[in-house]
């Protein structure tokens, strides 16, 4: 997804000094808080020239993501010519179950708990433009009833992205017994319109609603960042009552995206956090349950894009998202 738009407000950062409290407390935290303070500690992959900052946003993360089970898994450009990737063997894809149905709820610790998966995009949007293109509702304004997504230099779609993702997390989070609903399954024309996609979560009152997306960055801009929902009350749109949980369920996200898959946030937006509030997104504005954005990486990066090609490394951010999921749902 590219990351313009009005009513950009990224957390801000605040640098303090590294020292041997640092490395006593990474001895001494479990789970998700031992990977952000290792992480803090030793400056975190160098891909990009530097280690990460430690902020006020990664302890946020760190504290409120705990460890949780895995579910058993282990661990721009728009033009593109819409083929989906080859299966690697280590790539570990499930077999996709029924299209955008309600799945069979499982006998796991989340029994019972309603998530919802939203896909970003459609590998069908390309054929679609002008359905694309009609504007609609977002409470502060119209846009766009969706876009075609983003692309690697070789033709990977973020469309085909976000649902292998979709998929592994189903798998996932099926097996803690949560009942997986997802928004499209590449079982319809376009779309949905975002609105649509808002009120899908909204109308199946899930308890968690995820939306899967590769961001079309600037090459050398690398790193994953959620996105949690602004206070918005305008027209359709009244986000007050979700805030709170969001930002919870994107901090566990977060904390547990790093430990899994060991990549650092976003060097480019958030502040080094990992985390961004926006107030211009309508499947944020117009959604009444918990519900954050994940861009996985940056899709016009080589490095990024090395990952996301990757179907074992899909794998691990389908389990760091799934955990934060897991450690939400279950308080």
């Amino acid at each position: 997804m590219s990351y313009t738009g009005p009513d950009f407000d990224p957390p801000q950062s605040r640098r303090f000094r590294r020292g041997p409290l640092t490395v006593v407390l990474a001895a001494l935290v479990p789970g998700a808080l031992l990977g952000w303070a290792v992480y803090a500690t030793v400056g975190g992959p160098d891909d990009d020239g530097g280690g990460a900052s430690t902020s006020a946003g990664v302890s946020a993360a760190a504290s409120s993501a705990g460890a949780s089970p895995s579910g058993g898994a282990p661990g721009g450009a728009d033009a593109t010519d819409g083929r989906r990737p080859s299966p690697s063997p280590d790539s570990g894809s499930p077999a996709a179950s029924s299209p955008s149905a309600s799945a069979p709820a499982g006998t796991g610790p989340l029994k019972g708990k309603i998530v919802v998966i939203d896909p970003g995009h459609n590998p069908g949007n390309f054929q679609h433009t002008a359905e694309i293109n009609r504007r609609v509702d977002i409470g502060t304004n119209s846009k766009e009833c969706d876009t075609t997504g983003t692309s690697t230099d070789d033709g990977f779609t973020e469309a085909e992205f976000n649902l292998d993702v979709a998929h592994r997390m189903r798998a996932l989070l099926e097996e803690q017994g949560a009942t997986v609903k997802l928004t499209q399954d590449d079982d319809r024309p376009f779309g949905p319109c975002i609105d649509e996609r808002a009120r899908i979560g909204n109308e199946a009152r899930a308890d968690a609603v995820v939306s899967v997306h590769a961001d079309g960055s600037g090459a050398g801009n690398r790193g994953f960042h959620v996105i949690l929902p602004g206070s918005v009350n305008s027209g359709a749109a009244d986000t007050r009552a979700i805030v709170e949980p969001s930002r919870d369920l994107g901090e566990r996200i977060a904390g547990n995206f790093v430990r899994v898959t060991g990549n650092a946030p976003s060097n480019y937006v958030g502040g080094r956090t990992g985390l961004v509030t926006r107030k211009d997104l309508g499947g944020l504005n117009l959604s009444t349950v918990p519900k954050v954005f994940v861009e996985c990486g940056n899709m016009r990066d080589s490095k990024d894009a090395a990952l996301l090609t990757s179907g074992a490394w899909r794998q691990k951010a389908a389990q760091g998202i799934s955990e934060g999921i897991v450690s939400f749902l279950r308080g």
